[in-house]
């Protein structure tokens, strides 16, 4: 499922992307954020993903004990990037995201979640 998800957001960040396909080097910089209970390893296979196709790409790597440090580190993060930042959080690190995107180098921002359904299900 995790590779799903990657690909999906490595897809839907792509296409947002505004500068000429032919360009070396895209001109936003995409801030990755994992949810609780995990941590930025998770996000392995969309930075590679991302950075392949000429982003920088910074992957948080919060503490996850209380919601205003997540949010601090965050801001370090999108602080060293060289370009106007698209955060995009996973599950808990949507809360980070809506919290830190009233950065001014923040341009947009993504919160993704999946459902995982039961055989059968619909």
């Amino acid at each position: 499922m995790k590779p799903i998800i990657s690909a999906l957001a490595a897809i839907s960040i792509a296409t947002t992307q505004a500068a000429p396909a032919d360009s070396a080097e895209k001109t936003v910089s995409i801030v990755l954020v994992h949810g609780a209970f995990v941590d930025g390893s998770g996000w392995k296979a969309t930075y590679d993903i991302l950075s392949n196709a000429g982003y920088e790409v910074l992957v948080v790597q919060q503490p996850t004990i209380a919601l205003h440090d997540d949010v601090a580190e965050t801001e370090r993060v999108i602080a060293k990037a060289r370009h106007p930042v698209i955060l995009v959080g996973h599950s808990y690190g949507g809360m980070v995201i809506t919290e830190a995107g009233d950065n001014p180098k923040s341009a947009a921002s993504s919160i993704l979640r999946h459902l995982l359904l039961r055989p059968g299900s619909r």
